[in-house]
């Protein structure tokens, strides 16, 4: 989660996340005013619920960026053995959103996705969405966007120019 303007706090993302039906825990790792990054846990307040070796679940998990807040690109890392991981970005059709991604891992600098992301219009959004299949472990997503109607944001306007 990035952000290039305020400062936000963990109550106004409004972090939720589950697996199976059950909410998960979460650990905040890293807590700077541009940049916060969670980690999930596979348990709650009523118990664990490891994913053993040969399972697969979908964990999902969504947050709240107001605006005024959000920065320009959003981030996944590989902690754990995945055999897919799938991101999906959605924006208003209107700011002709264009969408680009980087792949890095402890060894290797930034370099462009395998896939690039899709791209399909759906009345007033455009969704990207990509996938990948067993990325590798500590490897790091990174999709970022620009609108092509809006080009600066001014925090004094309130809006972008």
């Amino acid at each position: 989660m990035h952000t290039s303007r305020k400062a936000r706090t963990w109550n106004e993302l409004d972090l939720t996340a589950t697996c199976r039906g059950e909410t998960m825990r979460w650990q905040a790792k890293h807590d700077r005013d541009a940049f916060k990054e969670i980690w999930l846990l596979f348990d709650n307040e009523h118990g664990r619920f490891p994913l053993y070796p040969g399972e697969s679940v979908w964990i999902e998990y969504a947050y709240s960026v107001g605006d005024d807040k959000w920065g320009n690109w959003f981030q996944r890392a590989v902690r754990l053995p995945t055999e897919q991981l799938e991101v999906q970005l959605a924006f208003p059709a209107a700011l002709d959103p264009v969408v680009w991604g980087t792949e890095t891992s402890m060894t290797a600098e930034a370099s462009p996705l395998r896939t690039p992301p899709v791209r399909s219009d759906d009345g007033e959004l455009r969704q990207f969405t990509w996938i990948t299949t067993t990325p590798a472990l500590h490897a790091r997503y990174r999709l970022e966007w620009r609108f092509r109607t809006r080009s600066e944001h001014n925090p004094e306007q309130g809006d972008f120019r």
